[in-house]
């Protein structure tokens, strides 16, 4: 392949470094059956500065939260000259804050469910009464439901704020929305079909995403083929209204009457054996080894 020297930043030192450690080995893997020179760089271990004493020719960026997804590492490769994969430095940072997407997304006028930010000062049974329990309390910017807690009375929203203010200073209360959960990965200018994710869990959960055999992924999604297009259109909106480019995830509910909300975009997805990235391709006949080298194909420096 033409790529030359390619590094796959994996591992990194966020909350989700067990799952980049995975998601960057399967990458590697199916890139160097490609026939392309990858190599596997962890940036927790080695100075960036490695990169280009090294000659590398771009990045595949398969870190996923704080300091590989939040703009921090496009920052830096930015400056180095290197071309990597996925979104750039404001789109990045955009997507990993929660918040700020959301701000977002009310001024396009696109829909996400209700929500309040938490503080130290908050009123939470007052917070409780506006948004009615059951509700979502999460960190602002940490990604595979990390730190991240369904909460089915006020009573519980103390224990869920404690929790999710570890990983963040700025923590948000989200309204439940009472409905299938959807997800759409986009590649380039494509959006692949649409996927409906079931678990027997609470919710879609970090065990449910990485380690449980029990969630079911339904593809085709069960929607109407105009639903189905509709929620497409509606999720690459989401994706260029942030800046988004190269690949990446929109995750949204529907509700009980079908309306769609959208709740995160994903810059930098799971690349895992139980990824949502990967299993949209397969079903377009794109098989993994193939999905990464287009992946790495985008890769591109400002």
């Amino acid at each position: 392949m033409s790529f030359g020297k390619v590094a796959v930043l994996l591992g990194g030192k966020s909350a989700e470094r067990e799952v980049s450690l995975k998601s960057g080995g399967m990458v590697l893997n199916a890139l160097r059956s490609r026939g392309v020179d990858a190599h596997a760089f962890d940036p927790a271990e080695r100075s960036l500065e490695e990169l280009l004493k090294q000659k590398f020719a771009r990045v595949f960026i398969a870190l996923h939260g704080r300091f590989g997804e939040d703009g921090t590492l496009q920052g830096a490769l930015e400056w180095l000259g290197i071309p990597y994969t996925g979104s750039g430095v404001l789109a990045s940072a955009l997507a990993m804050d929660k918040l700020r997407t959301k701000l977002l997304w009310h001024a396009e006028g696109l829909p996400t469910p209700p929500y309040e930010v938490l503080g130290k000062e908050s009123n939470l049974e007052a917070v409780a009464k506006r948004l009615r329990t059951p509700l979502f309390v999460k960190p602002a910017s940490e990604g595979s439901s990390v730190g991240m807690t369904k909460v089915r009375a006020a009573a519980g929203l103390d224990e869920a704020y404690a929790l999710a203010v570890n990983y963040d200073p700025v923590v948000i209360a989200e309204k439940f929305i009472d409905g299938p959960e959807l997800t759409a990965a986009i590649l380039g200018d494509d959006v692949l079909p649409v996927i409906r994710i079931e678990t027997p869990r609470e919710f879609y959960d970090y065990e449910a995403k990485y380690l449980a055999n029990d969630t079911r992924y339904l593809i085709p999604s069960g929607l109407s083929a105009k639903k189905e297009k509709d929620i497409q259109a509606l999720c690459l909106r989401a994706f260029r209204a942030l800046g988004c480019r190269g690949w990446g995830r929109v995750d949204l509910m529907l509700d009980k009457r079908g309306r769609p909300y959208l709740l995160e975009v994903n810059t930098a997805p799971g690349m895992t054996d139980h990824s949502l990235v990967p299993m949209a391709a397969r079903a377009t006949g794109l098989s993994y080894e193939d999905l990464c080298v287009r992946i790495l194909e985008g890769a591109h420096v400002g």
